[in-house]
């Protein structure tokens, strides 16, 4: 999430990782299928390198741009695409006697990126063709999955390259299995929008007709939104009053609530943990009586008016714990009773909202086990991991896929993206320099354009999806309504402070939807 403490750019490299995730939130797979036919040569370990059609394989279009080489996620050899001038080429094969039902098509991959497009199929299955765009990782291995319904006992699993000159990518351990994949949470957070509207903030559809934002988010695949609650703040939004009345919006759309407690007056993350005004001088004892009090007031104010959240965050951002000094990571045994008074609250309200924990480590593995470690170890209680995820801050892909994978099998919890965002553009809409504005700061092989945005979501998206066991819930963007709004700004003590994070909102400089919007349909 934005770090509204640092006003400075280039000051907040140490942001989020999102890896909460809520219990009853996975998806229940369709009744699963026996494959009668096998994928052959899935690791290209057949033929050796060099090889331009690898045994069981069938090639069109540019068949000198597929070929086989040293150098496999497993084994020793993996399958390329490449080629000094531009080309198009498809890898294929097609399996058949299959026993229609559901399967699952998983493979490693690497790209260097630039293509028009490089993704992996499953085609003529008789039901929709599905496709998994290759994620951007010129060095580490990722694991992707594509799902499918197979009807007529057969199915074609493809790769395919539409290139440049110089584009590249590498496949390799593929397999075609029996059962499905899905993510269940396409959400977003929309704190900024009570008070973008109040300020006479205006949300428009791609084509420019004045709607509220949440129908056109909804119409393009939200499901789930995400409210922070600050106990005090000096702006009088993101209090429990403006939650409510959100809610009431949120449920009507048809959409999920996650409730995001900050426990502070203001901006609560890694850096900052500072304790609301109330409750300031407080012994650690009322502490956790405060905790307990505010989590169930919301919460239970919240069911009364019929919109009960579905989710819950204790504390935003914890990775030195929260309320400090009292309840950071130096105290293990006391975070572990203000987060567990958190707990209790939001179990005594509804059993069934799913409570969850945020981490702002997202391709960070030995941190996110550190963290987790001590939680297990002192009893602290959660549903689910959240972390939030920012490429350009917090690493490489393969590293998130690693920590997401590790935190989902280590701890038994299901994970979710709690943040992740990208720009659209570089420049300014307001006075206030962005948090990202010069391409040395991007993720290599991701433009600052609305495709480098659309890109980005959606393989963020895939690579939850790939977690195993069905533990991946999904991915919330963070602050899509977040525009440029005089008023609006990141300081709730200053009116005049401007917003640092509207070129990676998702409405344009001129409030219209943007398309990458799109990623919400993401499977």
């Amino acid at each position: 999430m934005f770090h509204p403490r640092r006003t400075i750019r280039h000051t907040i490299r140490a942001l989020l990782l999102p890896l909460l995730a809520g219990l009853a939130l996975t998806a229940l797979p369709a009744p699963a299928a026996q494959a009668a036919s096998t994928l052959t040569n899935g690791g290209f370990e057949s033929d050796g390198a060099a090889v331009a059609a690898p045994s069981g394989w069938t090639e069109s279009g540019s068949t000198g741009a597929s070929y086989t080489e040293s150098g496999g996620h497993s084994g020793s050899y993996r399958l390329t695409h490449y080629s000094s001038a531009a080309y198009k080429v498809e890898t294929y094969q097609t399996l058949t006697g299959l026993t229609n039902g559901t399967y699952t098509l998983t493979a490693w991959v690497r790209s260097g990126g630039g293509q028009n497009s490089a993704y992996l199929a499953l085609k003529n299955c008789g039901s929709t063709e599905q496709r998994t765009d290759l994620p951007i990782s010129s060095s580490g291995w990722i694991r992707i999955v594509t799902p499918i319904n197979v009807t007529a006992n057969q199915c074609t699993i493809s790769v395919y390259s539409d290139a440049n000159a110089g584009n590249w990518i590498n496949v390799d351990d593929l397999t075609f299995t029996s059962g499905t994949t899905s993510t269940s949470i396409h959400g977003a957070d929309i704190s900024s929008l009570a008070k973008s509207e109040a300020k006479g903030g205006v949300y428009k559809t791609s084509s420019g007709t004045t709607g509220d934002a949440l129908a056109i988010l909804k119409s393009a695949g939200m499901n789930y939104a995400r409210l922070k609650v600050w106990v005090n703040p000096a702006d009088g939004y993101n209090d429990k009053a403006h939650v409510l009345a959100m809610a009431k919006r949120i449920k009507a759309q048809g959409m999920k609530l996650l409730v995001d407690f900050h426990y502070s007056d203001t901006w609560a993350d890694p850096g900052t943990q500072t304790k609301p005004a109330a409750w300031a001088n407080d012994s650690y004892s009322q502490l956790k009586t405060d905790v307990y009090n505010h989590t169930y007031d919301v919460l239970n104010a919240l069911k009364s008016q019929g919109t009960t959240a579905d989710m819950v965050q204790i504390g935003n951002e914890i990775n030195g714990g929260m309320l400090w000094s009292d309840g950071s990571t130096d105290n293990w045994s006391q975070l572990a009773g203000l987060l567990n008074s958190g707990y209790s609250a939001a179990k005594a309200v509804s059993s069934s909202t799913v409570v969850a924990l945020h981490l702002a480590k997202g391709g960070d593995k030995a941190g996110t086990e550190w963290w987790f470690d001590n939680a297990v170890s002192y009893g602290i209680k959660f549903d689910a991991i959240g972390l939030s995820y920012y490429g350009y801050w917090h690493g490489p892909l393969s590293d998130f896929q690693t920590t997401l994978d590790d935190a989902a099998s280590r701890y038994g919890k299901p994970v979710f993206v709690a943040e992740t965002a990208y720009p659209f553009r570089l420049d300014s809409d307001d006075s206030l320099v962005n948090q990202i504005d010069t391409t040395a700061e991007l993720v290599s092989g991701y433009p600052a354009t609305v495709a480098g945005q659309t890109k980005w979501m959606n393989d963020v998206a895939s690579i939850v999806e790939a977690v195993p066991n069905g533990r991946g819930l999904g991915v919330f963007y963070w602050e899509a309504t977040w525009t440029a709004v005089t008023g609006n700004g990141w300081d709730p003590t200053d009116a005049t402070s401007g917003n640092g994070w509207e070129n990676q909102a998702l409405f344009g400089f001129d409030d219209k939807a943007l398309t990458s919007m799109s990623w919400f349909s993401h499977r």
